[in-house]
């Protein structure tokens, strides 16, 4: 059963991403690369206040690297800053096989790709958008959108 339910909420994610749009009013766009496996996205925030009001991703990828950033956007969106990167850290834990029930039940949908950990090859895929989501709050500089001139 748990295969299944892995299987459904990966690919509704997948074929019907809430969050895979363009957003014009982000202020934080970083792109993440897995040349692994070509997965190349653009994660796009828009923080105020330190809080996540909005996100979204475009770019092209295997079904669990664009699945994974559309339930990270589902999980940090609304959340404050310390939050996001809270979750990030149980999410990365996660793939490594290092996480508690409860901590599980805090990734919510996310913590359906769990079984990512036994998949080696996929591993960067799962957390490619974890990673530039947290390289944006390491780095927000680097990340910041330029206003048009």
């Amino acid at each position: 059963m748990h295969n299944t339910f892995y299987s459904e909420i990966l690919t509704e994610h997948n074929l019907h991403p809430t969050h895979k749009h363009e957003l014009p009013d982000a202020n934080y766009e970083l792109e993440g690369v897995n040349p692994s496996c070509g997965d190349d996205i653009i994660l796009k925030l828009k923080v105020e206040d330190g809080v996540v009001k909005d996100g979204a991703f475009v770019g092209d990828g295997c079904a669990i690297s664009q699945a994974s950033a559309d339930m990270m956007l589902d999980l940090v969106i609304g959340r404050p800053v310390e939050e996001a990167k809270r979750l990030s850290e149980i999410f990365l834990r996660m793939i490594k096989g290092k996480i508690t029930e409860e901590e599980k039940e805090e990734l919510e949908e996310a913590g359906a790709l769990e079984d990512i950990s036994h998949m080696p090859a996929r591993v960067k895929c799962a957390v490619l958008g974890w990673h530039t989501m947290d390289e944006i709050f390491e780095d927000p500089d680097k990340a910041r959108k330029k206003a048009d001139a």
